[in-house]
């Protein structure tokens, strides 16, 4: 084998010849530092030396990168190692071991500070997209709703401020998923429990479900704990159980509740409050009641249904008659204030304070919007009607056997029992009849 002392003009001169598949030059100043040569490769710095009666060799690397005295100190190093009996292939694995956890460390540290610094209205904005197709409208809207900014300005509904307020958990969304933990829900259940309890209930469990499937995503698993942290029992015991409401109008409330409603200044809040209480429905599916969902033709109502999607009950006379003398200027049957031009037309707010002061003149106290509903089928029974009827008007769900697969009640039969219970409304009111308008005459412009 070839000895000489490196040089740079030597190391850089060296190489293999073609006939030969390598060659090796050794250096005379450092043990068993040498230079290796392919035919079709450049020169690389090598170490070889006797371990255990074996040859061991090592790379070093190019002489582009390592200088001469460079390449001379580790062949020293390596050689003491064998001095001291160690072998330095074990300790070439182990620096490349090192340095491989070292990047993995700073991987994972750089991936901990990202999913750290990862917003929880990043991951509900996610939750959102992924859970919508298997929910309905009504639902999707109660997360928008309950999760907005506020601090818009509007013109209804916001009981003087002139803009909206956020939703109960917009506080929330606002921090890091990671802060979220069973003392920060703690305190926000307090606080949140204090203002609108019956809101953060709703809002509560929303959270609940969230979290949940947040720790079932690989993208958040490792944030949120697996425990929910909504799930404790301060947050439960802060929020408390919603009480059974059991507001409903009596049968001799009905002539003063009718006289304040109809005296109302507004005659559109007058109608719907009036439709409210006749039909039974619940609040929201009566305000959204649109045109083309009534048929003064065949004397039907369509009303969407959060239940069943949509259901079909009897126009009655009293209520087709409200209806025929609203204005028409909006698709919504109960239309809210003239929308800014190029803003679409949207449904009156739900008239809460004209309700309010209707019952405050007639002297009925703690009667809500909803009360009118759950009048609709205690006074109902006034009359006997079967509860499966009722039941079917107001879009509850069958209760019995026989109700959900052997009544089948059509269109025309449920009629005999509506109109029956409105008539009978209306005469503890004190109201005569008012005559329903004929099939050909239409609304009022």
């Amino acid at each position: 084998m070839a000895k000489v002392s490196f040089t740079a003009g030597r190391v850089q001169s060296f190489t293999c010849p073609d006939d030969r598949p390598q060659a090796f030059l050794w250096d005379t100043v450092a043990k068993g530092l040498g230079l290796r040569a392919t035919p079709s490769g450049k020169p690389t710095y090598i170490f070889q030396g006797l371990y255990q009666g074996r040859t061991v060799r090592l790379t070093i690397g190019r002489p582009a990168d390592w200088s001469i005295e460079q390449a001379r100190g580790k062949a020293r190093e390596f050689q003491r190692l064998i001095d001291q009996g160690m072998d330095p292939r074990q300790l070439k694995r182990d620096a490349i071991a090192a340095q491989a956890a070292a990047k993995e460390e700073a991987r994972a540290k750089a991936e901990n500070e990202r999913q750290a610094a990862i917003l929880a209205a990043d991951a509900w904005a996610a939750y959102l997209q992924a859970r919508r197709p298997h929910w309905g409208e009504r639902h999707y809207a109660d997360h928008i709703r309950l999760s907005q900014a506020g601090g818009q300005v509007a013109q209804r509904g916001t009981r003087g401020r002139g803009v909206t307020i956020a939703g109960p958990l917009h506080r929330l969304l606002d921090m890091r998923l990671s802060a979220l933990s069973p003392q920060v829900i703690e305190e926000w259940a307090a606080h949140e429990a204090a203002l609108r309890p019956t809101v953060a209930r709703l809002a509560w469990r929303l959270l609940k479900a969230f979290l949940s499937w947040c720790a079932e995503q690989p993208a958040y698993a490792s944030i949120v704990a697996a425990n929910n942290p909504a799930k404790t029992r301060t947050t439960r015991e802060s929020l408390g159980k919603a009480r059974t409401k059991d507001d409903a109008l009596l049968r001799e409330q009905l002539r003063p509740w009718f006289d304040a409603v109809r005296a109302l200044s507004n005659p559109i809040q007058s109608a719907y409050l009036q439709v409210l209480l006749l039909t039974g429905a619940r609040p929201n599916e009566v305000l959204t009641l649109q045109r083309r969902d009534i048929d003064f033709r065949w004397n039907r109502l369509t009303i969407r249904d959060k239940v069943e999607g949509e259901r079909q009950i009897p126009l009655t006379p009293h209520v087709k008659a409200l209806l025929s003398q609203l204005p028409v200027h909006s698709p919504w049957v109960f239309p809210g204030r003239q929308p800014p031009p190029g803003s679409e037309p949207q449904p009156m707010s739900k008239p809460h304070r004209a309700h309010e002061q209707a019952c405050q003149a007639a002297g009925i106290e703690h009667l809500t919007l909803h009360g009118l509903r759950r009048s609709f089928g205690t006074l109902s029974e006034w009359l006997e009607v079967p509860a499966g009827v009722v039941a079917q008007i107001q879009g509850h769900k069958p209760s019995a056997t026989a109700e959900k697969h052997y009544r089948v009640r059509p269109l025309d039969m449920l009629r005999v029992h509506h109109e029956r219970i409105e008539a009978w409304i209306l005469e503890q009111a004190g109201i005569p009849h008012l005559p329903a308008p004929s099939a050909h005459e239409s609304p009022r412009n």
